[in-house]
């Protein structure tokens, strides 16, 4: 696809545009006009004549604005869904959430995804393609015009933790940040920005030669290569231990700890051994467990744990000295999990 504005970072705009003569003062109007004024469209907006020469002169479409095919709002008022639809008919699902003094939009960056993960929504679709940098900074202004509008507020957090693998799609995320968190624009810091992945080893091993600090979260979910390939078939790809590694190298490098995510299921990885293994596993590493209780999917029959095992699973590993925190649940009601709203309008995609 042809790219868009909103696949250009500040420095490429600049490039595109001083390369055919615009001034540099009319990048920053067209930037500002992008990702702090939010325009959804650049038609009657009062430029300069040579940035609209300029403007009148690119292919169209300009802009990267995905309608809005499906919305819906959580009844604990704090989170709201929406299902956008990109240019080649592709779905997408973004996420605002709502917490005490702060407001989080969790973003996607593949349509589908290959890791398979067998809890996942997502996962259980397959992979279909990779986002553009535009087609992930168009979920980011969506859900900050909503904020903006509704709440009065801006978007502090970013989290990309929605459809697909961030680290599969490396470069078209960095680029995407890049965008995001540019002073010039949306304003949205490094470290208010956190980076999900399932164990793309790879992936976080670029991420930790890449200049910028962003927060890195792991999903672990569970303690053995055996265990951890039949909820997460990458595993035998990526194995436990070269993954862990990975973890230490980054903390090592960045100096920051990795947030390790860890899913609760109901009899398969929330007994007290398990979390005496996890606590052993971790000894060491510079890392804050974040436990989450499962979210239910039509494609995987199993439950979340009852609220007595999770807070006793929490006590061991605080016992062990780990730093952890159990997730707070938003927007069950309307299955906010990841691929949950696309999965329950379509039929899953081919796997690769």
């Amino acid at each position: 696809m042809t790219p868009l504005l909103h696949d250009l970072t500040f420095a490429r705009l600049h490039d595109a545009m001083t390369a055919d003569g615009v001034r540099p003062a009319h990048v920053q109007t067209l930037f500002r006009a992008l990702y702090q004024e939010l325009r959804t469209g650049l038609e009657g907006a009062d430029f300069p004549p040579p940035l609209r020469r300029w403007l009148e002169s690119r292919p169209q479409p300009l802009l990267e604005h995905p309608p809005v095919v499906a919305e819906t709002p959580s009844a604990d008022g704090w989170t709201q869904k929406f299902l956008l639809r990109l240019r080649d008919s592709q779905e997408i699902e973004s996420v605002l959430m709502g917490f005490p003094g702060r407001f989080t939009a969790c973003l996607s960056t593949q349509a589908g995804c290959a890791m398979g993960c067998v809890f996942c929504a997502t996962g259980q679709m397959g992979f279909v393609r990779h986002l553009t940098p535009g087609e992930i900074v168009a979920q980011a202004l969506h859900v900050e015009r909503y904020t903006r509008e509704h709440h009065g507020e801006r978007v502090r957090n970013i989290v990309l933790m929605g459809m697909g693998e961030p680290l599969h799609n490396f470069d078209a995320v960095m680029e995407a940040l890049d965008i995001i968190t540019d002073t010039r624009g949306l304003n949205i810091g490094p470290a208010r920005v956190a980076i999900s992945t399932v164990g793309h080893i790879p992936g976080i091993q670029r991420l930790a030669e890449h200049p910028r600090r962003y927060h890195l979260a792991v999903s672990l979910h569970a303690v053995t290569d055996e265990e951890r390939s039949a909820l997460l078939p990458m595993n035998r790809r990526w194995p436990l231990a070269d993954l862990l590694q990975a973890c230490r190298d980054y903390s090592a490098r960045k100096k920051q700890k990795v947030f390790i995510a860890w899913t609760l299921i109901a009899g398969q990885n929330d007994s007290p051994d398990h979390a005496r293994r996890l606590a052993a596993l971790l000894h060491g590493m510079f890392v804050q467990v974040n436990l989450i209780p499962l979210n239910v999917t039509d494609g995987y029959a199993a439950r979340p744990p009852d609220e007595a095992t999770v807070e006793a699973f929490q006590l061991i590993l605080q016992d062990a000295g780990l730093p952890v925190t159990v997730r707070q649940r938003r927007g069950i009601d309307v299955g906010a999990g990841c691929g949950q709203l696309r999965s329950a309008r379509r039929p899953r995609a081919g796997t690769v």
